[in-house]
């Protein structure tokens, strides 16, 4: 799962990050509308959460172009405006969830989840390839049959690897696409994660390490 914080109190939008890293997280930030804009035209994020009183852009304008540029990510709305009419505008805007500063963190914690769930459904079937079966929207692994519990980390990497349907995926796609800018994801973390899903995924080795260049199923 990969989340953008949208938020321009910067001591905050770096708590928030933080503590959604520490649940195994991956997240970037940005401090201003703008800034959000450009790193999710590239980045296809499961989950923004969005300040609405934003620098640049405001946050309602974030919220609409992010809708009109379609997507399957969530967005959920962070606000000190907590009447009944804020919530209505920000939800007519586009948002899929509304939280009111201050809030509980496990409360935020909760919600993302759900939102990547429901993200997850509407966006992904399942992938197959070599008698290896990743359903994104139950977030279970099964091969030949028998059932592989992957943590989140690993998850995703085979998600990414499934995903390119044996084509190669080099090394630093791997790193961007399941660790956030801000983590230490070097070839020592990635080697380790891979690691540890073939041991799980059991033999015959499912995937090919091409040295130098990156893995493939």
């Amino acid at each position: 799962m990969r989340v953008l914080v949208v938020e321009d109190e910067e001591r905050l939008a770096d708590a928030i990050a933080h503590g959604l890293r520490l649940h195994a997280i991956a997240v970037d930030v940005a401090y201003d509308g703008r800034d959000a804009l450009e790193m999710a035209a590239y980045v296809d994020y499961d989950v923004v959460l969005l300040d609405r009183d934003l620098p640049e852009v405001h946050g309602d304008e974030v919220c609409r172009r992010l809708r009109e540029a379609g997507g399957g990510g969530r967005v959920l709305m962070l606000t000190a405006a907590g009447q009944l009419r804020d919530k209505v505008g920000g939800l007519a805007l586009g948002a899929d969830d509304y939280l009111v500063k201050p809030f509980a963190f496990a409360e935020l914690v909760a919600r993302v989840r759900a939102l990547a769930r429901r993200s997850a459904r509407s966006a992904a079937p399942p992938l197959r390839r070599g008698g290896i079966t990743l359903d994104p929207a139950r977030h279970t692994v099964v091969r030949d049959g028998r059932q592989v519990a992957l943590n989140r980390k690993e998850f995703d990497v085979l998600r990414v690897l499934l995903s390119a349907d044996g084509a190669l995926v080099t090394s630093g796609e791997l790193r961007r696409s399941v660790w956030d800018e801000y983590a230490d994801a070097g070839t020592g973390a990635l080697r380790v994660t891979i690691t540890s899903l073939r041991k799980k995924l059991g033999g015959p080795s499912a995937i090919e390490n091409v040295p130098g260049k990156g893995y493939r199923l």
